[in-house]
């Protein structure tokens, strides 16, 4: 159960450094950090900024201004179909709570109000990539898992010295035409 000295409230440009603390935080037991707090906070600035349409946060504080939680939820459109050209999913990101505040509700409050807010808009779905402990929390949050949702990892960015990265071709798929007969060795189609 959330204690009644929660707030759960939507995150504003005014929260940035404190949600840049807070995923910089969470990063730390598995990547090392390889720029300052401040540092970051800089650059989830600027992400805001150019992300603020498709990505909401929310926080959780306590009585004080400190931020102690975060939930994100992304935006994502969809192609539209006939009736239903503004169409779109939501996905769960960076749900975060420190570890002294934990074991308080605090999350599942933070996920309750991200998940609300997507569907209060028109999300047809909510989905969530979430780490195996968390799995349990987002089931009694009424998340299930589907066998229609699912998940392929994605190939490495080659990233060449312009430093615009691109999809390294898929060279999988070139055996497969060619064994078939419908390309040249050189990989262009045949006439």
């Amino acid at each position: 159960m959330t204690d009644v000295s929660v707030r759960i409230s939507q995150a504003d440009e005014d929260d940035v450094t404190g949600l840049a603390r807070l995923l910089w935080r969470d990063t730390l037991d598995e990547e090392p950090a390889s720029t300052s707090a401040d540092a970051f906070a800089v650059d989830v600035g600027q992400w805001w900024t150019a992300h603020r349409h498709t990505h909401v946060a929310y926080v959780a504080r306590l009585r004080t201004p400190e931020i102690v939680g975060m939930a994100w939820v992304a935006l994502l459109p969809r192609v539209p179909r006939p009736g239903a050209t503004g169409r779109f999913s939501a996905d769960l990101q960076s749900v975060f709570v420190l570890p002294e505040h934990r074991g308080q509700g605090i999350g599942s409050a933070l996920v309750e109000a991200a998940s609300e807010h997507a569907t209060r808009l028109g999300a047809a779905r909510v989905t969530v990539h979430s780490g195996r402990r968390a799995v349990p929390v987002y089931e009694r949050l009424s998340f299930e898992s589907s066998r229609q949702l699912l998940c392929r990892p994605a190939r490495r960015l080659a990233v060449p010295p312009d430093g615009e990265p691109f999809l390294e071709p898929d060279r999988s798929a070139r055996v497969a035409s060619r064994s078939a007969g419908s390309a040249r060795p050189d990989g262009h189609e045949r006439p």
